[in-house]
């Protein structure tokens, strides 16, 4: 299988979106902008901010559509039209509700799971083969609360362990830009003992 060539961060633009648990997929590139000392850039065409990194030798683009949520699509379609990038070469980073914080998992294809970012990705590709890494939030217990709960800041325990997901996601990364998922889940999504 063909390797990583852009990894997407989804989450909300502003700094009054900046920390809560909807931004998951920024803190994942931002941690991974940061470590390798790089900055974004705004791309007006590509409807975000971007940045390149090299991960275990290899070049990738990070993308932060700067659209809102629901709308990512518009910038992730742009981004893999611009750097003719297939859908299969990129890794979606997104909030999970199904998943504890704590919790990271590769995923490769399938629905939306209610994530509107995912929707409108899958709506605009028509397809939803693309890598995810999706980054437990919790769930706050009934339906209703899901968006206070998703548009609200995590407690000081629960971001402590969405940021050690996020660390523990980067580590396998290599693996996946290389094109080794299998080795990145099984490494991603064993507990350590």
């Amino acid at each position: 299988m063909a390797g990583l060539r852009l990894i997407v961060g989804l989450g909300n633009p502003g700094a009054e979106h900046a920390r809560t648990r909807h931004n998951a997929g920024f803190w994942f590139i931002d941690a991974l902008a940061q470590a390798d000392g790089v900055r974004f850039g705004l791309e007006s065409k590509l409807f975000g901010e971007t940045a390149r990194i090299v991960v275990a030798g290899e070049p990738v683009w990070l993308l932060r559509p700067a659209t809102f949520m629901n709308a990512s699509g518009k910038s992730i379609t742009a981004a893999l039209r611009y750097w003719k990038i297939e859908p299969e070469e990129m890794l979606v980073v997104h909030d999970e509700l199904d998943l504890p914080p704590g919790v990271a998992r590769l995923k490769f294809d399938g629905g939306h799971g209610g994530q509107n970012g995912l929707r409108d990705t899958i709506r605009l590709l028509g397809h939803g083969k693309f890598h995810r890494l999706r980054i437990g939030i919790g769930h706050p217990g009934h339906k209703d609360k899901v968006t206070p709960w998703v548009l609200g800041r995590a407690g000081a325990a629960d971001e402590a362990s969405i940021l050690r997901a996020i660390g523990n996601a980067a580590e396998v990364l290599p693996l996946a830009v290389h094109g080794n998922f299998m080795d990145a889940m099984t490494r991603l999504h064993t507990p350590a003992p």
